[in-house]
């Protein structure tokens, strides 16, 4: 009963649904799993220096962010 009381109400079928969701995924694989934009302050997250100036400051200026996933495609 107090978990029923601790959610928020939802203001529509579609907004609960999205709440179930995203409960369902902290639930399964923890805290921080998600994330929505602006609800935590920006992160400082070390790079990898492609060598090529230009493509570094493309990629926001530190070049390929180190520990996350990238893809590079191209002719």
């Amino acid at each position: 009963m107090a978990k029923a009381a601790a959610r928020k109400p939802a203001a529509n079928p579609q907004q609960q649904a999205i709440q179930d969701a995203l409960a369902h995924v902290e639930k399964a694989f923890g805290k921080g799993a998600l994330m929505r934009l602006g609800d935590k302050p920006r992160t400082t997250i070390k790079g990898i220096s492609t060598g090529v100036l230009s493509v570094d400051l493309a990629l926001g200026g530190a070049g390929v962010p180190r520990g996350r996933i990238v893809e590079i495609y191209g002719p």
